[in-house]
């Protein structure tokens, strides 16, 4: 594979402005009750969505390191078809998928109210900036190639 521009090391200041839009944005998730598992796996269905092969081991393994089951990753991508998640669960999925997915349907009014009905203003805020991050993350890594070695 043809070596690429590796972004986080050859703009460093852009990519510690990312870290701590994350950083803040991690705060927030905190600061609104967001389950550090659920965050876990927003990264992780972000990243599917994106190909992101680099965040998709990294959030996998922090979302098993924090005692998220294995049956519940294995069927993230296909959360709505599951009864492993919560209505909070599954109100901060599909809004994280259409904030990843925002140029096919700009976070449709239906998502969007199934999210108020559960999640305080604040959770939704920091549901959107999480997803935020990680789709920034995600194109940071698939644009330098990160490598994913076993």
């Amino acid at each position: 594979m043809e070596p690429r521009v590796n972004l986080s090391k050859s703009d460093p200041a852009a990519y510690a402005a990312l870290l701590a839009m994350n950083k803040a944005a991690s705060d927030s998730a905190n600061a609104a009750g967001i389950d550090p598992k659920l965050r876990e796996l927003l990264k992780v269905r972000a990243s599917q969505i994106n190909g992101c092969t680099y965040c998709l081991r990294m959030h996998t393994r922090d979302a098993l390191e924090l005692g998220e089951s294995t049956d519940r990753l294995a069927v993230v991508s296909a959360w709505a078809d599951s009864e492993y998640f919560t209505a909070v669960e599954r109100a901060a999925l599909a809004l994280c998928e259409s904030i990843t997915m925002v140029s096919v349907d700009h976070v449709p009014h239906g998502v969007y109210t199934m999210a108020r009905a559960v999640l305080s203003d604040e959770q939704i805020s920091a549901v959107a900036w999480l997803s935020a991050a990680i789709n920034m993350f995600n194109r940071v890594a698939i644009t330098s190639r990160y490598p994913v070695k076993p």
